[in-house]
């Protein structure tokens, strides 16, 4: 049975022939066009990734990079395409000593993925050509399109860097100022990029025409990443990693992507009948923070080390000597990142090797009749990434050089030409019949926190997708600190606090804890229903 409990803010939507689910309208629309015109899965979220270059621009684009979760019906795999760039390899710590110099401008791009991502999915799993797929994103950018509530407010609050940054390249302002919401934005760079790379396939960006504009540029402005890096740009197949969570096997992307985190929290949290605790009480939720705070220890210790012991960390074994660490009381956390110093009563790592003695920010889904299924997460470090755009051809050039610590001792320190670890993890859970759910989100170290309450949503307390996504969030932070939405009940949220929690709240509905899109499959009659996000654009549509 499909579950199906839960109040909703939007309608579910169905589908029997196919189903995109975004971070925007028309770029689920871009998506479903495809499959309409004979596309399958693989094609749509391409071409769903394309458009949202063009409508989600702050979010994702083809200066940006990410990982594609597929399942080829065809071939009958699920593999992760892994086509997160690395750093310069010039890059070093002492580089980034100012520290605005991490989050803006030409010093923390790392080398875009996102094209040869692209393309390499369409020519392993696609059935349509390149400019076929892109067409929808290039007549968008041509035509224009109208801005939402929600475009306005993040290029609002990026049109500063922007201006600083890029000046007259920029197409996303309206005479120097953030469109309003109703205007139309054209992007006229944009789409010729777009074309030339569907026409010319991915030398023309690694190392033709568009390549030279992009190291050219960076040259002449103080960039560290040159021809040569962008040269050398490869990207990856990868089996997924997975544990076994009531029944049905939850699988992401594999180190450096730090999925890791997630899994090993539900592999904590199976032990406790949390549809008996109830949804969201006080008791679940002390559950939920305290184990994570466990899991981000683990994830910042030894995700980034050359042979992460993922196989420790996530047996069933090591999850129950960690699971045993909860108490009554909040602990305090080291935090999301690297912490060199912890104090002896914060939350410290624990040793998944001692287990392995007997066994050595969008996110947008896609799913097709024939079986075909696509899970992405993608991203360009922050809002318009390092706001650089690259003139002449509407490339926003990521910073997930960000995303390195830069701190000395960490396995995620800066360095040169080094793969970065990425929160960012789409999901594909299966049973044993098949696979029954695509979801994920965007929201930085977020993505780690909010995807199992979305998974569990749904697994524990029979939520269909729709209600999943939109039910309110908690995050835990630094120290005793949670971010927690106000839809949730004002007595569980006081009794958190006499537990130890110190408490933000951050209103009934906040992107500050994703924007989940998922799609669920019915094991009896194979139809989809799918489920987006209200915090932010997200919607999904169907056939």
């Amino acid at each position: 049975m499909t579950p199906s409990k839960g109040l909703t803010h939007r309608p579910t939507v169905t589908g029997t022939r196919g189903m995109v689910s975004s971070a925007h309208p028309l770029a689920s629309l871009a998506g479903l066009r495809i499959l309409m015109d004979g596309g399958n899965a693989i094609d749509a979220a391409v071409a769903t990734a394309a458009a949202l270059n063009v409508v989600e621009p702050y979010m994702s684009g083809i200066g940006g990079a990410g990982f594609m979760h597929i399942y080829s019906a065809r071939d009958k795999t699920q593999k992760v395409l892994d086509y997160m760039g690395l750093s310069a390899a010039t890059a070093s710590l002492d580089q980034f000593a100012d520290e605005a110099t991490r989050l803006r401008g030409p010093l923390p791009i790392l080398v875009p993925g996102a094209c040869g991502g692209w393309l390499e999915a369409l020519a392993r799993h696609g059935t349509m050509d390149p400019l076929t797929v892109f067409t929808p994103a290039i007549e968008m950018a041509e035509a224009g399109y109208a801005v939402t509530a929600k475009n306005h407010e993040f290029i609002s609050s990026a049109a500063d860097d922007l201006r600083q940054h890029s000046g007259p390249a920029v197409s996303y302002l309206i005479d120097g100022r953030p469109p309003e919401p109703g205007q139309i934005i054209t992007q006229a760079d944009l789409a010729t990029t777009l074309r030339l790379v569907a026409e010319g396939g991915v030398e023309v960006f690694y190392t033709g025409e568009l390549g030279q504009k992009i190291s050219e540029h960076l040259e002449s402005i103080g960039g560290l990443l040159t021809a040569e890096d962008l040269r050398g740009f490869e990207l990856s197949w990868q089996d997924p990693i997975s544990t076994d969570y009531r029944g049905f096997t939850i699988c992401g992307p594999p180190p450096p992507c730090q999925s890791g985190q997630y899994l090993l929290q539900l592999n904590m949290l199976e032990a406790y009948d949390l549809a008996d605790l109830g949804h969201n009480s006080e008791q679940a939720l002390h559950l939920f923070l305290e184990s994570g705070k466990l899991a981000v220890a683990d994830r910042t210790t030894f995700t980034g080390i050359a042979a992460p012991p993922i196989a420790g960390m996530l047996s069933k074994e090591y999850a129950a000597s960690r699971r045993d660490q909860i108490g009554d009381k909040a602990r305090s956390s080291g935090g999301e990142t690297f912490a060199p110093h912890l104090e002896s009563d914060q939350v410290h790592p624990g040793d998944p090797t001692a287990w392995m003695k007997t066994e050595c920010t969008t996110h947008f889904d896609t799913v097709d009749a024939e079986g075909n299924a696509v899970s992405v997460t993608q991203s360009l470090g922050a809002g318009f990434g390092s706001a650089v755009v690259v003139p002449g051809t509407g490339i926003a050039l990521n910073n997930l050089g960000r995303w390195f610590d830069f701190v000395e001792g960490s396995p995620n320190v800066i360095a040169p030409s080094k793969k970065i670890e990425m929160p960012m993890s789409p999901v594909q859970i299966w049973d044993k019949d098949g696979l029954r759910m695509l979801i994920g989100t965007p929201g930085s170290y977020g993505i780690l926190q909010t995807t199992p309450q979305m998974i569990m949503n749904v697994l524990d307390h029979d939520m269909n997708i729709q209600a999943a996504i939109e039910a309110p969030r908690v995050k835990t932070s630094h120290g005793f600190a949670a971010d927690v939405e106000t839809r949730i009940p004002d007595e569980v949220l006081r009794g958190l606090e006499r537990r130890g929690h110190e408490l933000n709240r951050i209103g009934d509905w906040s992107a500050g804890v994703g924007g989940g899109q998922g799609i669920w499959i019915d094991p009896a009659s194979g139809a989809f229903t799918g489920g987006a996000d209200p915090r932010r654009d997200g919607y999904a549509l169907g056939w």
